[in-house]
């Protein structure tokens, strides 16, 4: 059988604000809430859940492998927003991209302070 990653709970804040952001940097719609959730399904076969019942203690780091027309649809949605994102830890929130692996990589801070990081290649 081939493992395959079905969700991902994200503990945060209120779980509304942070599934509407995560949502709205990548195009895609909060979801119904189902129980303690506000899900936003990424494709196929993988949703994040988000969840306040236990606000985050540490932020967390979310890396996602998304096509260039993606890519450019969210750094737009970056460039014309108040939002932190950079081109990497050692820069801080410089807003600028790298070119790691061959393609175009950003972070971006959410409310709760996890980092996504958004990329179009694997690096090497």
């Amino acid at each position: 059988m081939t493992i395959v990653m079905n969700h991902l709970i994200v503990p945060a804040a209120d779980k509304t604000v942070a599934a509407t952001f995560f949502a709205d940097l990548l195009g895609l719609r909060p979801g119904v809430p189902a129980g303690p959730f506000a899900p936003v399904r990424v494709n196929a076969d993988l949703t994040l859940d988000f969840d306040d019942r236990h606000p985050p203690q540490q932020p967390g780091h979310y890396a996602f492998l998304i096509d260039d027309a993606t890519f450019d649809r969210a750094l737009e949605r970056l460039q014309d927003s108040a939002t932190d994102y950079g081109s990497g830890t050692m820069n801080g929130w410089d807003r600028e991209i790298n070119h790691l692996g061959g393609g175009r990589g950003v972070y971006v801070r959410d409310p709760n302070g996890h980092s996504y990081e958004l990329f179009t290649a694997v690096p090497e």
